[in-house]
C-alpha cells in the first residue's frame, strides 16, 4: 500500500538523519513503526494515485496545524504519490523542530504524525575550571526557552573545544547531555574535561650552520617547556605564533647578512596523549653578504642625493643587515613628511652580486606632491570630550602635513594617561590626491585610581595611606583628588584640583588645601619617644602657561601655618622653682629646644618644567628636566630661598629593555638669622632624605642627625663599687634625631627588564637600580652633656643656669663634675637626666650608594610595587633598610 510505503521511507530517514549524528546521553526514539516490524517487499506504484481529500497533523503541542503544514507541499485535492511522501519528510527534516515524523495515507486520509523537539530550560557547563562561564557562554548559541536541535549542539560542543584550542588545551573533550524534564523541557549539560595545557616539549631546527639551535630558539616567540619558564605562556602551541617565529628567523639571519635565507618547512606535530608539540622548522640559510655600493637617488628638490648618501650609516664593506635598511627607509620618510611630503615613496632598490657576495642598494626617493590635513576625526571617546583629544593635536584641519607633528601629536594624547598605551594617530586618503584624514582611534581606560598603600618601617612599625583621584573628571581632563596618610606618628590629609586648559585657553590653574601633622621620634633603651610635633595648615596655588612645545612656565604661591611643639609632660622642666615650665635642653636636646614656636610662611614660587618623554606616566624614551625657585619672606614669619633641580633621561635599549637615569638636587639659604650659634633655616624648612626617595634607607634615613647615647656604670669595671663610665651606642637603645640638611643630591640609574608573554600578561615589570645621594649643609647644633659622677648623675641648675652637682658626703654644691668622681654623694632635690653624651653625625656630601632590585606589579587588586635594596656605602648615623612595598588600585 502506499501509506506502508510512506511509513517505511520515513523511518529510514529518520534512521539516517540521526544514526551517523546521535549525542551521547540523547536516545532516538523512532515512531514510525513497532518495534520489530519487517518492511514488507515494495509493490509497483497503482497505476490509479488517489487523490487527497484530506491532511491532518497529530501529535503538535505548541506549534499550529497551519504552521507544520506550511513546512510541506502535500495539498488537498493533489494526487498523493510517494515521491511527494518522501520529500513532505524531508522538508520536516529540515526546520529541525521534530524529534520523530511520519507520513502515512489512508485512502485519500493523510496523516503528518510528528513529536515536537523539547524547549530548552536553561544550559548547564560543568567541568570548566580554567576557561570561566562568562568567557564560554557567550561562544553557545543555545539558550533557555529555544527549540532543541542537535545541529546546534554540534555546533556549540565544537565552539567550546576551539575556545579550548585557544587557550592551548588541544586534549580538552566536551560531552553535551540532555536531561528529560516535565511538559516537554529539557536542560543541556555540557560535561568538560579540560585537560593539560598542550606544551610545546621540544623546538627541532634542521639545516642550520651558522647559528646554533640555542641561538635560533632563543630569537622566537615560542619557548620549550621547561621548569624554569613555568611564569611564561609562550610555551603553549599558537599557530599563530608559529608563523609568527618564521618571521622572527627570517628577520634574524637577514640582521645578519644571510639575504637569501628561507624557512623551508615549519611542522608542529601533536604528541599521541595530546599533551605536547614537537615543533620542525627547515631552514635554508645561503651566503652572508656584505653591502657593495649604497647610493641615494632623491627626485624631491628639498633634498640632495650627493649629501644624504654621505649620510648614510651602512658603508660598503659592512655585513648586510636588513633592518639598517628598514630603520633608513623610515628615516627618510619621515624626514620628507616633516617638509610636508605626506606620501614620499622610499624605494631601496637591490642589486645582488653572487661573485662577491655583495648587495648595491640604491634608495629611490620619489617625487610626491604636498598633502594638507582636510579632516581629523576622534572614535571612540564615550567619557572623554573631543576637546580634550583636540587641543592636544599639533595640526589643524588645513595645515601641511608633517610627521613629526603626527608624532608629537601621538605622544601629547599618550601622555594624558586616558588611553591605550598603544595608541597611534592613523592616516588615511582624504577626497583629493592632496588631502589626508587623521584619525585618532582611541579606546578609553580606567583614570580613576585608589590607591591603599601599606609599608613596614622598624621605626614606624605599618604605615597606611589611601587616596582617591580622577585625572579625566567628567571627561574634561580635570584631575580632582584626595588622600589620607596615617602611621603611629605622622597624619595628612590633602584636597586637590587642577584645570589644564582654563576657559579653553593654553593656562593651567592648580588648587590644593591640606594639613599635615607629624611626630618626630627617636629612641631611648628600645622605647620609641615622641620628640616635637609639627602641624602645618596650608594652601597652594599655581598657574602654568606653556613657553614652547616642550616647555612650559608654572608660578605659584603658598601659604603655610606651622606649629611646632614638644611634650611639656616630657621635655619641659621648673629649674629656677618660680613655677614656670620651659624647654630643658638636657632632656630635649638644644637643637629641638629652638626650633619649638608658631610662625607663618608665605612663599612665592615659579618652576620652568621641560619635557620630551614620550610619556609622563611611563616614558620609555626621551628626557625631561625641571627647575625651580622658592622665595619665603613676602609677609610671615621665615625667611629663605630655596632652588630645585631634576633631569632624567629614558631610552628603549636591547629590544624592549628600558634604561633611565635621574639626577636631582636642592639647596635652601635662610635669609633671617635665628639667633648666635643657630642655622638661619628652621627645622621643619629643611631638606630630609630617605625612604621613598632613597631606596635602601629608612625614612629620614640620611644626613645630618643627633644621637644621644646613654651613658652606664660598666658591669665589667675592675672596682664594683666605683664602676667606670660606658657609653651605650646600639642604635636601637639611643636617641635618634635627624635635623635635615640645606643642601641635597640624589641620583638614581634603573633599568627595567622585559619578560616573556606570560609574565607581561601579568603585568610584571622587575628592574635593577642604583640610588646616589647625600643630604648635607647644616650648621652643627649646639650639644648638651650630662656628664656621668660617681656612676650616677644627679643636677639641677643655679640662678646663672649652671649646672650644680653635689660634693661627696656634703650638702655642698658644684659646677665642676670631676670633683663627685669615683666617690659617693648625696641626691639633690630634682633630677634632670640620666647620664649621656650627645653626637653629632652625618653632615657630610659623601656619596651614599644603594643597589636592589623592585617589581612592578599590576595585580588583580591594583598596582603593586616591591623593592628589596642593600646600601653598598653608608656614613656612620644612616639609618639603612632592605624591604618596601606599596599596593593600590584603579576604577
Amino acid at each position: 500500500m502506499a501509506g506502508g510505503k510512506s511509513t517505511n521511507s520515513a523511518a529510514r530517514l529518520v534512521l539516517g538523519l540521526l544514526s551517523g549524528t546521535m549525542l551521547a546521553g540523547m536516545p532516538v526514539t523512532v515512531l514510525a513503526q513497532d518495534a520489530g516490524q519487517v518492511p514488507a517487499p515494495v509493490a509497483a506504484p497503482a497505476p490509479q494515485k488517489d487523490i487527497i481529500q484530506t491532511v491532518t497533523v497529530v501529535g503538535a503541542e505548541r506549534l499550529e496545524q497551519q504552521t507544520i503544514l506550511s513546512y510541506i507541499r502535500l495539498r488537498v485535492g493533489q494526487p498523493y504519490s510517494q515521491e511527494d511522501a518522501d520529500q513532505a519528510l524531508k522538508d520536516l527534516a529540515a526546520t529541525e523542530l521534530f524529534s520523530n515524523f511520519s507520513v502515512r495515507n489512508d485512502g485519500g486520509n493523510v496523516v503528518v504524525d510528528v513529536t515536537e523537539n523539547p524547549v530548552i530550560n536553561r544550559i548547564i557547563l560543568e567541568g570548566n575550571k580554567r576557561l570561566k562561564s562568562d568567557k564560554i557562554n557567550p561562544e553557545i548559541k543555545l539558550a533557555p526557552r529555544q527549540i532543541f536541535t542537535r545541529s546546534k549542539v554540534r555546533a556549540d560542543v565544537a565552539r567550546i573545544i576551539e575556545l579550548y584550542k585557544r587557550q592551548g588545551r588541544f586534549a580538552a573533550t566536551v560531552e553535551p547531555k540532555m536531561v528529560q524534564l516535565s511538559q516537554n523541557r529539557v536542560d543541556i549539560v555540557f560535561e568538560i574535561t579540560e585537560g593539560p595545557k598542550s606544551k610545546v616539549r621540544q623546538i627541532n631546527i634542521i639545516g642550520n650552520e651558522a647559528f646554533s639551535d640555542g641561538e635560533l630558539r632563543g630569537e622566537m616567540v615560542t619557548k620549550q617547556a621547561r621548569l624554569t619558564s613555568f611564569l611564561s605562556s609562550n610555551t603553549s602551541y599558537d599557530p599563530d605564533r608559529l608563523a609568527f617565529d618564521q618571521q622572527k628567523l627570517r628577520q634574524f639571519y637577514l640582521t645578519g647578512g644571510y639575504a637569501d635565507f628561507r624557512v623551508v618547512s615549519a611542522v608542529a606535530e601533536l604528541t599521541p596523549d595530546k599533551r605536547d608539540f614537537i615543533i620542525t622548522y627547515v631552514v635554508e640559510e645561503g651566503e652572508r653578504y656584505k653591502f657593495g655600493n649604497v647610493s641615494v637617488e632623491s627626485q624631491l628638490r628639498d633634498f640632495d642625493s650627493d649629501r644624504m648618501t654621505s649620510n648614510l650609516r651602512m658603508k660598503s664593506g659592512d655585513w648586510y643587515n636588513a633592518k639598517s635598511v628598514e630603520d633608513t627607509v623610515e628615516q627618510m620618510t619621515e624626514l620628507a613628511g616633516a617638509f610636508g611630503y605626506a606620501f614620499a615613496d622610499v624605494e631601496p632598490q637591490f642589486t645582488r652580486n653572487k661573485e662577491d657576495l655583495t648587495m648595491d642598494i640604491k634608495y629611490v626617493l620619489r617625487e610626491a606632491p604636498r598633502v594638507y590635513v582636510e579632516r581629523i576625526d576622534v572614535n571612540g571617546n564615550t567619557l572623554t570630550q573631543d576637546k580634550v583629544l583636540r587641543r592636544e593635536f599639533r595640526l589643524a584641519e588645513g595645515d601641511a602635513f608633517n610627521t613629526l607633528q603626527v608624532k608629537r601629536t601621538t605622544n601629547r594624547i599618550k601622555s594624558l594617561g586616558y588611553f591605550q598605551e598603544n595608541f597611534e594617530v592613523s592616516q588615511k586618503p582624504g577626497s583629493q590626491p592632496d588631502r589626508i584624514i587623521l584619525e585618532a582611534n582611541v579606546e578609553e581606560q580606567p583614570t580613576g585610581e585608589l590607591q591603599l598603600s601599606a609599608g613596614f618601617s622598624s621605626i614606624e612599625n605599618f604605615i597606611l595611606s589611601g587616596s582617591i583621584r580622577q585625572r579625566n573628571f567628567r571627561g574634561r581632563g580635570q584631575t580632582v583628588g584626595a588622600s589620607v596618610n596615617y602611621s603611629r606618628y605622622s597624619r595628612s590629609a590633602n584636597l586637590s584640583f587642577s584645570e589644564p586648559y582654563v576657559f579653553d585657553r593654553n593656562i593651567s590653574l592648580g588648587v590644593d588645601v591640606y594639613r599635615r601633622d607629624l611626630n618626630s621620634f627617636n629612641f631611648n633603651n628600645t622605647n620609641r619617644n615622641t620628640t616635637y610635633k609639627q602641624a602645618t595648615t596650608g594652601a597652594s596655588l599655581r598657574v602654568g602657561v606653556p613657553l614652547t612645545e616642550y616647555m612650559s612656565f608654572i608660578g605659584s604661591y603658598t601659604f603655610n601655618y606651622d606649629d611646632v611643639s614638644l611634650d611639656e609632660n616630657t621635655y619641659f622642666a621648673d629649674i629656677d622653682g618660680d613655677g614656670i615650665r620651659t624647654c630643658e635642653p638636657l632632656i630635649a636636646g638644644r637643637y629641638l629646644c629652638d626650633a619649638i614656636g608658631k610662625r607663618t610662611s608665605s612663599i612665592l614660587g615659579m618652576n620652568l618644567v621641560y619635557d620630551a618623554t614620550d610619556s609622563r606616566y611611563r616614558p620609555t624614551r626621551g628626557r625631561s628636566a625641571s627647575v625651580s625657585a622658592e622665595y619665603a619672606g613676602l609677609g610671615g614669619s621665615v625667611n629663605y630661598v630655596r632652588v630645585r633641580g631634576k633631569a632624567a633621561q629614558y631610552w628603549n635599549v636591547f629590544n624592549g629593555f628600558i634604561f633611565s637615569v635621574t639626577g636631582e638636587g636642592g639647596y635652601i639659604k635662610g635669609l633671617k638669622s635665628r639667633g648666635a650659634g643657630l642655622d638661619k633655616v628652621q627645622l621643619t624648612d629643611r631638606f630630609f632624605l630617605g625612604e621613598p626617595q632613597f631606596r635602601g634607607f629608612d625614612i629620614r634615613g640620611v644626613g645630618p642627625r643627633v644621637l644621644r647615647q646613654p651613658i652606664v656604670a660598666d658591669p665589667d669595671s675592675p672596682d664594683p663599687a666605683n664602676p667606670l663610665p660606658k657609653i651605650v651606642t646600639d642604635r636601637n637603645s639611643i636617641g635618634d634625631d635627624a635635623i635635615g640638611g640645606n643642601a641635597y643630591y640624589l641620583g638614581r640609574a634603573e633599568l627595567e627588564i622585559p619578560l616573556g608573554t606570560g609574565a607581561k600578561e601579568l603585568g610584571l615589570r622587575p628592574s635593577i637600580f642604583m640610588d646616589v645621594g647625600a643630604l648635607f649643609g647644616v650648621k652643627a647644633p649646639q650639644l648638651t652633656q650630662s656628664p656621668f659622677p660617681g656612676g650616677i648623675s644627679v643636677q639641677a641648675r643655679n640662678a646663672d643656669g649652671q649646672l650644680l652637682y653635689l660634693l661627696p658626703g656634703t650638702t655642698t654644691s658644684t659646677t665642676n663634675a670631676n670633683d663627685g668622681m669615683g666617690t659617693n654623694y648625696a641626691p639633690v632635690l630634682q633630677q634632670i637626666a640620666s647620664p649621656f653624651q650627645e653626637v653629632f653625625l652625618g653632615n657630610t656630601s659623601a656619596p651614599r650608594v644603594t643597589v636592589g632590585i623592585g617589581v612592578n606589579w599590576n595585580s588583580p587588586f591594583g598596582p603593586f610595587r616591591i623593592d628589596f635594596a642593600h646600601a653598598l656605602k653608608t656614613v656612620e648615623g644612616d639609618d639603612t633598610k632592605r624591604f618596601s612595598f606599596n599596593v593600590g588600585t584603579q576604577f
